[in-house]
């Protein structure tokens, strides 16, 4: 990636063009409701499933657009990332597609399950230490010595513009909406989500939700900067990651708030969902309706688009099982 590709912010016509790339390679996820939680919540909600997208996760948007927009050469040399997961399979199924090289620096932490989905995918894992400067330092140092390309989880035009097709799909699907809550852990999603709606539906007002214990991206927005926690503990696996200066863009500008949930409340969450809707999601799914629960009285009597990130879930260490995580 250029300089000047680095620090671009993407536009909307950028949207468009990874539609267009994206869409032989990926889902339209559906979108579904729940007369359990309507009543529950008194809000008319919709539920983005990318739970039910390729590799179980939103963030193959992001990185089919990244992989499928290099060039030959560039492809040539592969590419890598850092990642707790989800980008890190997303991001193997995409070069698995192109049929090009992944590597991908994990924390030793990581869930197995998602291990091996790379290593399914063709990926190859570097393990690190589970703090957000390891993974840098590790990936800096595997780029250096390979020349991949390098497609940041979430701090990346290329990332952006793709997932922000997700929001497109739900505002097409679903109509016009009053509110839409995501998840936020470094904003990829979030800042898809404000790009699309910020031109297809202005009038649309947009929360993230994050659980508390991982709350960087809630006081950097309470701030007016980036605050950083470099290894935070939540069941949320998905949402440990802080903000950076192309996402904060978004997150600074485009967002109506930032709502909060506790561990407790985001297991409750996704134990529900999955009672209800029979549907299997992974607990940073659940922390937007965790947060829709907790703050009724902003979402009652309004049309509200929830999107569930992914379904990517360890069935044997289901976090429910676990009384340590419910405190």
């Amino acid at each position: 990636m250029t300089e000047a590709e680095s620090n671009y912010i993407p536009a909307y016509d950028d949207v468009v063009a990874a539609r267009e790339r994206i869409t032989p390679y990926i889902h339209r996820t559906p979108v579904l409701t729940s007369s359990y939680f309507n009543q529950l919540t008194g809000a008319e909600l919709f539920f983005k499933c990318e739970n039910f997208q390729k590799a179980g996760v939103f963030k193959v948007r992001g990185a089919c657009n990244a992989v499928f927009g290099l060039s030959a050469e560039q492809a040539g040399k592969g590419v890598a990332t850092h990642s707790s997961g989800n980008h890190a399979l997303s991001l193997s199924y995409a070069a698995g597609r192109r049929g090009i090289k992944a590597s991908v620096v994990m924390p030793r932490t990581a869930a197995e399950a998602k291990k091996a989905a790379v290593r399914g995918y063709g990926g190859e894992v570097f393990e690190c230490e589970p703090s957000t400067t390891a993974r840098e330092t590790m990936l800096e140092e595997l780029v250096a010595r390979t020349g991949a390309d390098f497609v940041h989880p979430y701090n990346d035009h290329r990332v952006i513009a793709g997932q922000a097709t997700c929001a497109l799909e739900l505002h097409e699907d679903a109509g016009p909406l009053d509110a839409v809550v995501a998840p936020i852990g470094g904003g990829g999603m979030i800042s898809g989500t404000c790009l699309a709606m910020s031109r297809v539906s202005p009038d649309t007002k947009i929360y993230a939700a994050e659980p508390t214990n991982a709350d960087d991206a809630y006081r950097s927005f309470k701030a007016g900067k980036i605050i950083e926690d470099d290894a935070p503990e939540t069941v949320a696996d998905g949402l440990k990651v802080s903000l950076r200066p192309r996402t904060w863009h978004f997150v600074s500008t485009c967002l109506s708030d930032i709502l909060l949930a506790s561990e407790k409340e985001i297991i409750d969450a996704m134990h529900l969902t999955w009672q209800r809707m029979k549907i299997i999601i992974e607990p940073s799914s659940s922390v937007p309706l965790a947060t829709i629960i907790n703050n009724r009285e902003l979402f009652a009597g309004k049309r509200v688009g929830v999107i569930l990130t992914g379904g990517n879930v360890d069935l044997k260490k289901l976090p429910w099982m676990n009384t340590h995580a419910l405190t």
